[in-house]
């Protein structure tokens, strides 16, 4: 079985990342640089990690949002945030089936566009506008 770092590393290299990944709150995490969550969620496949969720963030007024999307490789919780000047970032729903659910969430929740999807509403019905748990923000 390969350690934590080497899997790691090997992950940084396929990425094209040098930035180190950093332990923090039990996960280990990864600045995204200018790598989209498309070709990071390709690479995370690649190397047999587990999709588990998508966590959003509303920022405070005029920064948008954040996305922190983890995985899980042989234990090791892994993460990744992407902060959001629009509030829409690309699907991976067609390369990871299992974001299928969290994206329909966090659309319905924060009014969040996944680009290049289509949506079942989970809870919204007919007439219902996306961004339900967005906060008014004071300018």
């Amino acid at each position: 079985m390969t350690d934590t770092k080497t899997q790691l590393e090997s992950i940084s290299e396929k990425l094209g990342i040098t930035e180190p990944w950093v332990e923090q709150g039990g996960a280990h995490w990864l600045a995204p640089g200018k790598k989209s969550v498309r070709e990071i969620t390709q690479v995370m496949n690649e190397v047999h990690a587990r999709f588990i969720t998508i966590t959003a963030f509303q920022l405070p007024a005029g920064e948008g949002f954040r996305m922190d999307y983890n995985w899980d490789l042989d234990g090791q919780l892994l993460g990744l945030s992407f902060q959001l000047a629009a509030n829409s970032i690309e699907s991976i729903f067609d390369i990871c089936e299992a974001a299928d659910w969290i994206e329909r969430e966090v659309h319905e929740g924060f009014g969040t566009e996944f680009v290049g999807r289509e949506y079942e509403p989970l809870e919204l019905r007919q007439g219902d506008t996306p961004g339900v748990n967005l906060r008014e923000v004071k300018q």
